[in-house]
């Protein structure tokens, strides 16, 4: 069935003079001169095909087709009334969805402070949260299935990708507490090369896994590397069991494991660096919003945490 053509501002007088009951008045309410509120009236009156009020010497009531269009007109003014205020919170990043990936071991640094923070500022929008790693998110980042991601290592040739680096952190050598290194409060890197290593995947993330291989060949040799994990609970897992050392971000200290010891990691000049990633051309003015919390937080935050 063909929907009828209702100007809003012939509902909008409908309603007030409903409510009036009085040319007058309502009128007056309305901002304009008398005649022109009889005209959207009569306008009104002819699409529905029915007179919707009586008009009596001195007097104005609603007929019976009137106070039936009554409610499904405050209906349809009051759902434009919070269309039009939805809209306008989206439009201006007060409200709306955002979709975020993060690298598992960011749940235990940055992410809890800034999804707090930013949850503070903006509590209209819906934050969906989706743990995956650094390859992952970007591909997600590429695709639109995600509009922000928190990674390790952005890669340096990307061009239709922006990156922000928000957090430095440095290493940690990971042993089995029984490890003749664990009495130690530094461990040399050079240390653990006749250890086996325990260590994520390359495609989860090349440039984490690039970063300390690579430090391993600066200290004079090449990491034997006997099992890979894709999350850092479970190569902390397998450190645990004598399977194998590992080198990782400082706030896998975090994870308490009672067979695993996290000692300092000379030479301690290498950092791993956080960063939240997004689409160059991506208009969203959320993103926008979560980046000004993003970088805020970690102006706030200690380049070592």
């Amino acid at each position: 069935m063909e929907r009828p053509e209702l100007p809003l501002a012939q509902l909008h007088a409908f309603v007030v003079l409903a409510e009036e009951l009085h040319f007058g008045h309502a009128a007056a309410r309305l901002g304009i001169a008398q005649p022109p509120l009889s005209q959207q009236i009569r306008r009104l009156e002819d699409k529905v095909g029915h007179a919707l009020f009586r008009r009596d010497p001195g007097s104005v009531s609603l007929t019976a087709a009137g106070h039936e269009l009554l409610p499904a007109a405050r209906r349809a003014l009051a759902d434009l009334a919070d269309g039009l205020a939805a809209a306008r919170a989206v439009g201006s990043g007060q409200a709306g969805r955002l979709r975020i990936g993060f690298a598992a071991s960011l749940a235990l640094t940055v992410l809890p402070g800034l999804l707090r923070t930013f949850r503070e500022q903006f509590p209209g929008v819906h934050l969906d949260i989706r743990e995956m790693t650094t390859a992952p998110q970007l591909a997600a980042l590429h695709n639109e299935s995600i509009d922000i991601g928190l990674l390790r290592e952005p890669p340096a040739d990307e061009t239709e990708l922006g990156f922000e680096v928000v957090l430095n952190e440095p290493f940690v050598a990971v042993l089995p507490a029984a490890h003749s290194l664990a009495a130690q409060p530094t461990v040399q890197l050079a240390q653990l090369a006749t250890s086996p290593f325990v260590l994520l995947p390359r495609e989860a993330g090349p440039g984490l896994y690039d970063q300390i291989t690579g430090l391993c060949v600066r200290s004079g040799f090449t990491p034997q590397i006997a099992l890979h994990a894709v999350e850092w609970q479970t190569v902390c897992a397998l450190v645990e069991t004598g399977l194998g050392v590992s080198v990782a971000p400082a706030s896998i200290q975090r994870i308490r494991l009672e067979g695993v010891a996290f000692r300092a990691l000379g030479p301690d000049t290498a950092r791993t660096r956080v960063a939240v990633a997004w689409r160059r051309n991506d208009a969203n003015p959320l993103v926008a919003s979560l980046l000004t919390t993003v970088i805020q937080d970690s102006a706030a935050r200690p380049s070592n945490d």
